[in-house]
């Protein structure tokens, strides 16, 4: 079992910038078949993800926060995951979401089984 707390949400200006934290109640594994990452929902929308990264390091970006958003990770305390959110746009706006689990490829949900509570991000332009 895994719970996962994101913090850092807020509210800024079109073109300003926002990092998030994900803080996992254990050390995230570097087995080549976890992962974890960050989805987001607006209203009305479905959730989508918005980037993921492998165990081994392995890391992919949804088109629309390419160049942008940049993930990382505490390589000390190995528990903490990070989204570095650059240029942000009104359509950013979302619920923003850590998740994490073994399997599954790319942005797809399929099995990330532990999920945060979220953290608002609204940009206004």
């Amino acid at each position: 079992q895994v719970q996962l707390v994101e913090s850092g949400g807020g509210s800024v200006q079109s073109g300003g910038s926002l990092r998030l934290s994900c803080t996992a109640s254990r050390f995230l594994s570097r087995d080549s078949s976890f992962r974890i990452g960050w989805f987001r929902q607006s209203p009305g929308k479905e959730r989508e993800g918005v980037v993921v990264i492998v165990g081994d390091g392995q890391i992919t970006y949804a088109d629309s926060v390419k160049g942008r958003f940049t993930i990382s990770q505490d390589n000390v305390m190995k528990n903490r995951l990070y989204l570095q959110m650059d240029s942000l746009k009104p359509d950013d706006t979302a619920m923003y979401y850590c998740a994490a689990g073994f399997g599954g490829s790319g942005l797809a949900e399929g099995g990330f089984k532990y999920w945060g509570q979220g953290t608002q991000v609204t940009v206004s332009s």
